[in-house]
This record gives structure tokens, sequence and C-alpha cells, in this order.
């Protein structure tokens, strides 16, 4: 990574300008960085306050504190508001806590928007320690479910646990007790997916929303042939579906009532400058974040 200056950015009318006073980075998108795009740079998940509002009177005022899902070119000083993708804040949340949210409360609430009603059902997630396994458990368990979350270890499952779900750290120990899961929510690949769908009660459903391993899922044909089980395998994006009213925006606004009535509690694992971002990035590549870290711009 290099900080880099780039030009003044410019906005068209119906855009504000937010000055940056915390961002969020994501784990998937740091795999971006690998192989970036042409004129791609990094930065989904922001909060600060609009500096500049849009000239056709459209957004937030001067002065309003927001959080931002951005597409892209959020690491940075400044940035152009999506007309869709912002919520104000109320003066309780601190920007460090709403940048936690975007991208990991977004794909949570949609993922629990997909399962259905969940209350007095069970529901399996891997790879449960990270920003949406969090923001899952803590809206799962408020909605009536019985969570199980597996963690790589032990002590990265401990908020999980304090917000009521039970955790383990070795999928073999679930698969030996012949659990059977109303929903799965996958996040591994490789192999997981396909045990984890020996989990899953062939009347339930599991929900495939990515592979945090790095490696494609594997499925043998002959695991299934005998019909015993085997839920059906969805894909999600955390996209909003294009059949709803729902927006970025609206979620966003969701979630930061959540957090303000006290009814969501970003799980912070890490607040540090932004001088720091090349190392939390190593440190989320190498999952040694649980939850969120948050950087800092002053």
């Amino acid at each position: 990574m290099q900080l880099t200056d780039v030009p003044d950015i410019e906005a068209r009318l119906d855009q504000a300008v937010v000055a940056i006073e915390a961002f969020a980075p994501n784990r998937g998108e740091t795999f971006l960085l690998d192989s970036p795009a042409a004129n791609w740079r990094p930065g989904k998940d922001v909060a600060g306050t609009v500096v500049e509002a849009a000239l056709d009177g459209s957004g937030p005022d001067v002065g309003t504190r927001v959080v931002a899902h951005l597409p892209q070119a959020g690491w940075a000083e400044r940035a152009l508001l999506p007309q869709h993708g912002w919520a104000a804040l109320p003066p309780g949340i601190a920007t460090t806590t709403a940048a936690a949210l975007p991208l990991a409360g977004l794909t949570a609430l949609r993922l629990l928007r997909l399962a259905g009603p969940v209350v007095g059902r069970s529901l399996l997630i891997t790879g449960a320690s990270g920003g949406v396994g969090h923001y899952l458990t803590e809206m799962a368990t408020s909605a009536g479910a019985d969570v199980t979350a597996i963690t790589r270890t032990h002590d990265r499952g401990a908020r999980l646990r304090e917000l009521g779900a039970r955790t383990m750290s070795d999928l073999a120990l679930l698969e030996a007790t012949q659990a059977r899961f109303d929903v799965a929510f996958e996040s591994i690949g490789g192999d997981t997916l396909s045990r984890v769908r020996h989990l899953t009660s062939r009347f339930g459903r599991l929900i495939w929303f990515g592979q945090a391993g790095r490696e494609p899922m594997r499925l043998d044909f002959f695991d299934w042939v005998d019909g015993d089980v085997g839920a059906p395998i969805e894909q999600f994006h955390y996209a909003p579906p294009s059949r709803t009213r729902d927006t970025d925006g609206s979620d966003l606004q969701a979630l930061v009532t959540l957090v303000n009535s006290g009814r969501l509690h970003p799980e912070v694992d890490r607040i540090e400058p932004w001088t720091m971002t090349g190392e939390v990035i190593d440190a989320l590549r190498d999952r040694r974040i649980r939850g969120k870290a948050v950087l800092t711009l002053t």
C-alpha cells in the first residue's frame, strides 16, 4: 500500500462531501489489494461530518454527522457521500462506533431477513468471530433463536457467549453430536460448506455468504445420493435485493437506531490511528481481529 496525494474530489450537484473521521477495513475488502483494478482505491465503511452540502439541496446539511457505505475511496480525508448510502448519527454514537457498522452490519441484517422468522429455531454460524458473526449473533439471539457459533479458538468466542450463543472451536465435535440445524450460515469455504450441509436439516436452509478461508467450496455428489440430509444451498450477496425498497441508507438507519437504543453493540477490537492501516490489514488477514477494527483520522 502507498500513501498518495490525489486530486481534490469534485462533487456533482447531488453529492455532498464528508470529512472522514474514522474508517473500518473489512477482511474481504483487503483481498482486493492483492490485484487492484485500475483507478480503484479502497474504502467502503466510513463515518464523519458533512463539510459540503449537495448543491441541489438533497442530502444532509453541513455539520451533519453521518455513517456511510461507499463504493470505494473511503480511506481518505474527504469522500463523496452516496445519495442512498448514508444515515445521520445521533449525538450518543461515536464515529469510531459508527464506522464499524456498514458492510458487516448490513450483511448480518440482510442474512437474518433472508432466513425468515427465527424465534425458536436453531441457527449455526461458521466464522462467527468476525464483524458479521457478532452482529448476526446478537440480532438472532434477541429475536429468540438458539445460536451455535463456530470460532477458530475458544477465546475468540468470548463475546459471542455473552450475547447468548453456544460456541465451539472444533466442527468435528459438533459433527459427532449428529445435530441438525434449521438454518446454517456458512462463510469459510473449502470443505466446510459440505460439512455444514450435513449438519443442516433437509427441511432447513443453508445460506452461503462468504469464503473467508479463500478456498473454493468442495462438494461430492455421492455424499447426497441417499437423500438423508442436505438442505438447499442458497448463495447470498449483501447488496439490497432489487425486489425491495430497502437501500443501504434505510438499512444503515435501522442499524443506527438499534445501536442508539442499546439493542445492538458493535464489537470493536482495535481503534488505531490511520498510520497503523498496514498493520491492521495484516491483523485482519491473519484473523487476529475479533469483530471489527477501526482507524481514525485527525
